[in-house]
């Protein structure tokens, strides 16, 4: 399991207690610069710290991935964001899928799923639907979300080639699936407020860049670029 923190120190310890640790081989938290204890509890609680300093949600997920590659890489990459939206005890539906050999890359998808009030932004809701309505456009897929809790087998995930340092990781992950022909499902998860404030939709400059990001990135695959 990844996962990419920054200054998480309240919500992490939270995320790391519900998960099912025994169906889990490893899980790594990249820290991604944080100025808070954000490495120090996710030792206590259980889980491999990997610094990731160069800024960004890609370059923290990159660093963990480099990580597994050279310990030895697990069969299933489980990706899960540190900020205790997401239900971490919902990882066993989240992989079943891979291990009934029905997919090689699965998306948690928070609108098929239950949302409480007030999680799911309104600039968040409004990104993923311009972004899956284009990548239904350039590509013939339907997606739903783009949502961070998600599920790859190792080898589909290094047939990507995985690169965007920042906002862009999880649409060029969707994209390059498609480009790939991997095959890719969605099953519904449940999604709460966060703790604490997003560091991309919770500000007006957070959500432009992250937009502009993420549409950008599905476009540039679509022009053949690897």
């Amino acid at each position: 399991m990844v996962i990419p923190a920054l200054n998480e120190e309240a919500s992490l310890p939270r995320v790391l207690a519900d998960l099912p640790w025994p169906l889990l081989r490893r899980v790594v938290v990249a820290d991604n610069g944080s100025r808070d204890r954000t490495a120090e509890v996710a030792r206590a609680g259980g889980a491999e710290v990997v610094p990731a300093p160069r800024p960004g949600y890609g370059s923290a997920c990159l660093a963990a991935l480099a990580h597994l590659r050279s310990t030895g890489p697990p069969a299933i990459v489980v990706f899960l964001d540190a900020d205790y939206s997401d239900h971490p005890d919902e990882l066993p539906e989240l992989v079943a899928p891979l291990l009934a050999s029905e997919a090689e890359l699965v998306i948690g998808s928070r609108i098929l799923g239950r949302r409480e009030r007030g999680a799911l932004l309104p600039q968040a809701r409004m990104g993923n639907w311009v972004a899956c309505k284009l990548m239904r456009l350039l590509y013939g897929h339907t997606y739903t979300d783009l949502g961070p809790f998600r599920a790859a087998l190792w080898p589909a995930l290094e047939e990507l080639g995985m690169r965007d340092p920042d906002f862009g990781w999880t649409a060029e992950m969707q994209v390059k699936a498609l480009r790939h022909r991997l095959r890719v499902v969605e099953v519904p998860v449940s999604y709460r407020r966060r703790v604490g404030v997003s560091k991309i939709t919770g500000t007006l400059g957070g959500t432009v860049r992250a937009g502009y990001k993420i549409l950008t990135t599905v476009f540039r695959y679509s022009w053949g670029k690897s």
